[in-house]
């Protein structure tokens, strides 16, 4: 069938565009779901809907030509007519034109269908009217049919469209239903989430986690950081997005914004390893783990390699062909001692403070002729404050001024007393340099072994504590590594600390290659996939897979760690002896002379109470140094400078270790201060600032005004008015303001770092070339508690 536009088919009909269009737009609307316009191209389907609807043009082209030729007969000339009477006679030609008439009326009666009763739209869009095609009027017989014949014929294609109107209410309820089930079940969905919504509204519960930072808390609330931030603020506390809440701040903060919050439990620990008891039978005596300390030239390096030397010359060729860190030294009844290369001061403090608890004796090593010094007294504070047992190894016996029996009266001010003295402590006369005294010495480092009864199971895993490491170009990450248990061998996975690996090779101290290294054993270990940091623990496990799930976790926990890392504070000590968490106050003191140190500690340990004491761990003369803040941040303890300052190193591993440095000028603060922190009455806390430093490289004397001091500004920057202390040699000589500075001839407010200026103290005029100026100020800051 020829396609046709909307617009031709009505104008063949002879309607308007408009009611064909809204007959389509309701019978049979468009598959792309736009309008029916008068330019669309309609289907031999939908040209079939409508000329069922409203009749075929053909019909009425066919009466109208009848029509036409009855005009024309009757406007032709009589003559014509004559003729045509004559050829037909009347009756023929009346009859021919009745029967015209009569077929197209039942034409007519047959193309036109009764009209379908419309029902009103149920939805937007309905299935497309299905018309059954007419029988064609060739197929009719040609006879005029009797008026019951036209009856019967009509009635047959009403009951086929009732039956199909049946089959088509049938399909769109199916439809309808399925519809209603969809839209019943998305309501039912809606509604259940509206009850959710309501009761996470009636009752919000968050778990705030122990280290949550501003951002973490703000996205847990559900509000901006600023407003976190704000609250903050309202509390007196300062802090950035991505800076750690105290959880009991962060449960008020989300209680103000109307969550019921908790803080959430820790996890107990997961055990790496499962400790299983040792069994009697199996322990086995392991060497014991040495490490030598003292002052500096006192002869330490020389005896460790005087007595290295003295077994290579007895069991081997050639010297020690490799340094890892550690060494064995075998005596001549088979027993062996291992001995840490490491200064004496980091074997405790940077091993400790990670954990790690290696050293079984301590060797102090003191020179006769120089006697006791203040590394000397240093070291003996590190190893009583790890419960090490000391032997004493009084060095440079052979030289003309050597005095054992000073060093030994010196020792015993100290606590360290001679088992000639009725004492507990080992003395041996030594000599270096000739080698006197020394197996004498290896002796008794094995009889104190003997009576500490270090034993160790070797027939289990291995488990070692890694004490240095380094970045070879050809063997990659290396560590060395003391086994405390176990046997490590070729082709173990192990763990350790942040990392994992496998162990392809494993050398000794000789720089031979072993197989297998069994308990107190130094091995130089290749494998590690990162290099592991001193003091982390080696571990051995079953599968690469644990342990890189263990190292991944270990990592997680090192940064959280971090994160909340933060030595013993003083205002924190009355919460702590109250939890049960401390029975006693450690303190390092450090003066500016003998007896300020003297009258601090005998001050300080007289604040000794029942629930907890007053622990004095070490105390000297001078400036606060790196060793100071890792013996603090290894034992748990606070420093307390009288008159004293931190070097600038030293105050960068402060910052890094966060340990509690109080610095004093009046002795009765630091008592108050301590009594208090003891009594739980800590008062708001000065905290000083540092703004800058500058180095005085000259001095000018000017009449009426006094010295000046032409500076060079080392660090920070030096403010007009600020506080500012005149620094000689690690002590404070002056503590005051600067009343004036210049830049050139002109006043200015402040000077940066790397410019030259001049400085007037106030009221202080005894400035020398070489003195250090400190400029800082004191913010008052409410302690927590």
């Amino acid at each position: 069938m020829e396609k046709k536009r909307v617009q031709d088919v009505a104008k063949e009909l002879g309607l308007k565009p408009k009611k064909l269009i809204q007959f389509l737009e309701e019978w049979a609307p468009r598959d792309d779901e736009k309008r029916w316009s008068n330019f669309h191209i309609l289907e031999d389907e939908q040209l079939e809907m409508i000329y069922q609807e409203f009749g075929k043009p053909k019909v009425k082209e066919a009466t109208v030509a009848v029509e036409e030729e009855e005009v024309k007969k009757e406007a032709a000339p009589e003559e014509e007519e004559e003729i045509k009477v004559e050829e037909k006679p009347i009756e023929e030609v009346v009859a021919e034109v009745l029967g015209k008439e009569l077929k197209e009326e039942k034409a007519k009666e047959e193309l036109k269908p009764p009209r379908p009763e419309r029902k009103p739209r149920v939805e937007k869009r309905r299935p497309v009217r299905e018309f059954k095609r007419p029988p064609k009027a060739e197929e009719k017989p040609k006879e005029v049919p009797e008026p019951v014949e036209e009856k019967k014929e009509v009635k047959k294609p009403q009951a086929v469209e009732e039956e199909k109107k049946k089959e088509k209410l049938s399909k769109e309820e199916e439809q309808l239903l399925k519809k209603l089930q969809q839209q019943m079940e998305r309501e039912k969905k809606k509604e259940e989430k509206r009850q959710k919504e309501k009761k996470e509204e009636e009752i919000k519960i968050v778990e705030i986690y122990e280290g949550i930072t501003v951002r973490e808390l703000a996205d847990m609330l559900h509000v901006p950081a600023n407003k976190v931030m704000e609250a903050l603020l309202k509390k007196g506390i300062l802090a950035t997005i991505n800076q750690a809440v105290p959880t009991e701040v962060a449960i008020e903060i989300a209680e103000s914004f109307g969550f019921l919050a908790e803080a959430k439990k820790e996890e107990e620990e997961e055990v790496l390893i499962e400790e299983i008891p040792d069994r009697p039978e199996d322990l086995k005596p392991r060497p014991p783990i040495v490490v030598v300390m003292g002052h500096v030239d006192h002869g330490k390096t020389t005896l460790l390699d005087t007595i290295r030397k003295t077994n290579v010359a007895e069991k081997e060729k050639g010297g020690i062909t490799q340094h890892i860190g550690a060494s064995q030294v075998k005596l001549q009844d088979g027993r062996v001692i291992t001995f840490l290369d490491t200064p004496g001061h980091e074997a405790f403090t940077s091993l400790r403070a990670r954990g790690a608890q290696i050293t079984d004796i301590a060797v102090l090593v003191v020179a006769a002729d120089d006697g006791v010094m203040p590394q000397t007294v240093e070291a003996i504070n590190h190893a009583k404050a790890f419960n090490v047992p000391i032997v004493v190894a009084v060095n440079k016996i052979d030289k003309p001024g050597a005095d054992p029996m000073r060093v030994r009266r010196e020792l015993s001010e100290h606590g360290l007393i001679p088992e000639e003295w009725g004492g507990d402590t080992v003395f041996v006369d030594v000599s270096a340099k000739t080698g006197q005294g020394v197996d004498q010495l290896l002796e008794m480092i094995g009889l104190v072994a003997d009576i500490l009864e270090l034993k160790a199971n070797p027939d289990k895993r291995a488990k070692g504590v890694i004490i240095e490491t380094k970045l070879d170009r050809k063997k990659g990450p290396t560590a060395t590594v003391i086994v405390q248990e176990g046997t490590l061998r070729v082709g173990d996975i192990f763990v350790a600390g942040i990392t994992n690996g496998r162990v392809r090779a494993m050398f000794d101290d000789k720089g031979r290659q072993v197989k297998e290294a069994k308990p107190s054993t130094p091995v130089e270990v290749l494998g590690f996939e990162e290099l592991p940091e001193a003091g982390d623990t080696l571990i051995v496990v079953d599968s690469e897979k644990k342990a890189r799930d263990l190292a991944l976790k270990l990592k997680t926990k090192r940064e959280k760690e971090e994160k909340l890392a933060q030595g013993v504070r003083l205002e924190d000590i009355y919460k702590k002896i109250e939890a049960g968490e401390i029975k006693e106050l450690r303190v390092i003191v450090k003066a500016d002379t003998m007896g300020s140190l003297e009258a601090l500690k005998k001050s300080l340990e007289d604040l000794s109470t029942e629930e907890v004491a007053v622990r004095i761990i070490h105390g000297a003369v001078g400036g606060i140094t790196e060793n100071d803040v890792m013996l603090a941040k290894a034992s748990g303890a606070i420093i307390i400078g009288f008159n004293t300052r931190p070097d600038p190193k030293a105050r960068e591993l402060i910052e890094k270790e966060k340990v509690d440095v109080r610095m004093y000028g009046i002795i009765y603060q630091v008592i108050d201060d301590v009594k208090n922190a003891l009594q739980g009455l800590l008062t708001p806390i000065e905290k000083e600032k540092v703004l800058g430093s500058a180095e005085v490289r000259a001095t000018f004397k000017v009449k009426k005004v006094g010295t000046v001091a032409g500076c060079y500004v080392l660090d920070g920057k030096i403010v007009r008015g600020a506080k500012a202390r005149l620094i000689r040699d690690g002590v404070v000589v002056y503590d005051g303001q600067i009343e004036n500075l210049k830049r050139f001839k002109e006043d200015v407010q402040e000077v940066a770092r790397g410019y030259e200026c001049g400085i007037k103290l106030r009221d202080f005029n005894d400035i020398k070339v070489g003195d250090v100026i400190e400029c800082y100020e004191i913010k008052l800051e409410q302690p927590t508690l």
